[in-house]
């Protein structure tokens, strides 16, 4: 069981961010284990096909070690995120972690198990070897996560979405009792059920929180007090990451309005969000942003809002066109 103590500095400052290197880190766990992440089979059968180019996987190398399975991570090797961080930014992060840091991560990881010959090797040369392990994770990222890093993204900014009106909307204690099951908000303290005996003082630091794709089963938190307090917690609805948009082959309404806006059409059943349309069609956000503008203009779409969030559903003159394409 795990403890984080706050104090009124420390509620303050929760905050959450999507961080692309947490989900390049971890996405070597579902590689290794693709039963336990069978939701990303799409994802993962890419993926290997990647790692098996012999460049490639000569040059990742140091992170597939540093990542084997069941191994706990280096805490440098997922820096705390800010809001709008890049994965560019976060390279910079990893890169500019000093020798004795690198040193004292890496050693807080031995307790899981061994370290990897890349990993010794880092061990005892840190200021060297860390650009090669920058290096590794800017690949992988640039070669199997980048491909799909849209969709990835709209589902993350979705979460944090939510979370972040759930503070506003019901506080702290309420955020943490719906983060997930395991947690539970206890006044001035985090508590965390799981199987590590870990008690941490935030001292004025505040929480990072990160949604991840790759983080499954409950929130891992950074392994040493002294690194800046974070934790990646399993996004929601991570179930519809790899969703196809529904158009039917031959649809006849592509031909009418365009491959885009028949996408969305087909998913307007329903009220939606711009960053649920995003993330289920893998289209960005700014050409959902155009394609519904089209449709709302020629009254084939109607918006509404709720809360923080507009909502887009189809008129009956936009149902009609889509029973008339479906044939029903």
């Amino acid at each position: 069981m795990s403890e984080l103590r706050f104090s009124l500095a420390d509620v303050a400052g929760v905050r959450f961010a999507v961080s692309p290197a947490n989900e390049t880190v971890m996405s070597m766990w579902a590689l290794a284990d693709p039963v336990r992440y069978a939701v990303h089979l799409p994802w993962i059968d890419r993926a290997r096909l990647t790692l098996r180019r012999p460049e490639v996987a000569e040059q990742v190398r140091p992170l597939v070690e540093l990542t084997r399975p069941r191994r706990w991570l280096p805490d440098f090797l997922t820096p705390a995120a800010r809001p709008g961080m890049e994965m560019t930014d976060q390279l910079d992060q990893i890169a500019s972690t000093p020798p004795d840091v690198v040193v004292q991560d890496l050693l807080a990881t031995t307790p899981r198990g061994p370290l990897s010959p890349f990993g010794l090797a880092l061990l005892a040369d840190p200021r060297g070897l860390l650009p090669q392990l920058v290096d590794a994770v800017r690949i992988w990222y640039d070669e199997a996560i980048a491909p799909d890093w849209t969709r990835m993204r709209a589902l993350l900014d979705a979460d944090v979405a939510y979370r972040a009106a759930q503070l506003a909307e019901g506080g702290a204690g309420r955020l943490f009792a719906q983060l997930h099951p395991s947690l539970r908000w206890l006044g001035d303290r985090v508590v965390s059920d799981d199987p590590f005996e870990r008690d941490f003082d935030l001292r004025g630091r505040g929480l990072a929180l990160n949604p991840s794709v790759f983080t499954d089963r409950r929130v891992l938190w950074n392994l040493l007090e002294d690194s800046l307090p974070a934790g990646a917690y399993p996004v929601r609805a991570v179930g519809t990451l790899w969703e196809q948009a529904p158009t039917p082959p031959g649809d006849p309404l592509v031909r009418v309005v365009g491959v885009g806006r028949a996408a969305l059409l087909h998913r307007l059943d329903s009220a939606v969000t711009t960053t649920d349309l995003a993330r289920l069609t893998g289209m960005s956000a700014g050409n959902v942003s155009q394609h519904l503008s089209a449709l709302h203009a020629a009254g084939l779409i109607a918006r509404s809002r709720a809360g923080r969030h507009v909502l887009y559903r189809n008129t009956e003159v936009g149902a009609a066109l889509l029973r008339a394409a479906r044939g029903t």
